[in-house]
């Protein structure tokens, strides 16, 4: 599968990741009443198909065309027939059998590729819509003779494309999700960086609401911050955040405990009366934790212990070893 030219992959383990496996298919394959006789009707259309292919490929796509919001995937000639072949790929494997899991990852791909383009799941479904209803107008006429047969084989291709939509939805769910994730670990990487004030000591002001997901990434933010700067103390502002419970406390002593086997200390600064209050009432062993009032005495209170001295009036740090 391309996109715009460039080859593209699907991670080998998203089938995995969205609980895509074989009993999961075969309960899929269950509930759509599925069986290896749907699978031996669409395999004996596979000459027709061929037959009707192009046909149907072409008409689909004066179809897309006649819509500004689908057109403007297709307004390079170039890309408009090669999408036309792959898509013709795509409905023919439909009637080529061994619906197995590399059929399933075969679909996957087709919708990470859909969604990745921005094609909107609407218009997605309606080509299936369209496909549908042109192979279903050439079925009939093949067994105008036989309409209990026709029927049989409409029925088993609808199945199969239904088995298809499913998959088609799932993967733009799963897309979305992904991008959703991602927007919100950057949103709170942005909303509590860990500054560099001055050599060796950081600072990192947190603002809002704590739970335990948005503390274990704080911590992790902060060890690897320790790390790449080579920090010996870290000051944490908590003045921003209006509450903690006993599992975000439990983390702060951790982080606290964590900070030190990296080789630095951690000061809090900021505590309201409120958090206080409730770190003492929960029984958080505060022997471990330092405190300083504010974010300007935690500043000092650093300054303190890597030696050095601010001369008043002046902006220079001077070290007073």
């Amino acid at each position: 599968m391309e996109e715009n030219g460039k080859p593209t992959t699907t991670d080998p383990s998203l089938m995995n990741r969205m609980g895509l496996d074989q009993d999961e298919i075969a309960r899929r394959k269950a509930w759509l009443e599925f069986t290896l006789e749907d699978e031996t009707r669409l395999l004996s259309l596979n000459e027709m198909a061929q037959g009707y292919a192009t046909e149907v490929i072409e008409a689909l796509y004066d179809h897309f065309l006649a819509f500004d919001d689908t057109k403007k995937f297709f307004e390079n000639a170039s890309v408009l027939n090669r999408v036309k072949n792959l898509q013709k790929e795509y409905f023919l494997r439909l009637t080529k059998g061994n619906y197995d899991n590399k059929y399933v990852e075969e679909r996957i791909k087709i919708g990470v590729v859909h969604a990745s383009i921005g094609l909107d799941v609407k218009w997605y479904l309606g080509a299936y819509n369209f496909y549908l209803r042109a192979v279903g107008e050439r079925i009939f006429k093949a067994f105008k003779n036989h309409p209990e047969q026709a029927l049989e084989a409409y029925f088993s291709l609808t199945k199969l494309v239904y088995l298809d939509i499913g998959l088609a939805i799932d993967t733009y769910i799963f897309q979305r999700e992904v991008t959703i994730s991602k927007q919100q670990e950057a949103i709170r990487e942005l909303s509590t960086p860990v500054l560099q004030l001055r050599e060796e000591l950081l600072i990192l002001p947190i603002i809002g609401a704590i739970d335990s997901q948005r503390a274990r990434q704080l911590t992790e933010q902060l060890l690897h911050a320790i790390r790449d700067k080579r920090a010996k103390v870290v000051v944490v502002d908590i003045t921003g955040v209006p509450t903690v419970d006993s599992r975000v406390a439990n983390h702060l002593v951790q982080t606290v405990d964590a900070t030190r086997l990296m080789g630095a200390v951690l000061i809090i600064t900021g505590l309201s009366a409120e958090v206080a209050q409730t770190l003492v009432t929960i029984g958080v062993d505060l022997s471990k934790i330092m405190t300083v009032g504010d974010l300007q005495g935690g500043i000092e209170a650093a300054d303190k212990i890597l030696g050095i001295h601010l001369e008043k009036n002046s902006d220079q740090a001077t070290s007073s070893n």
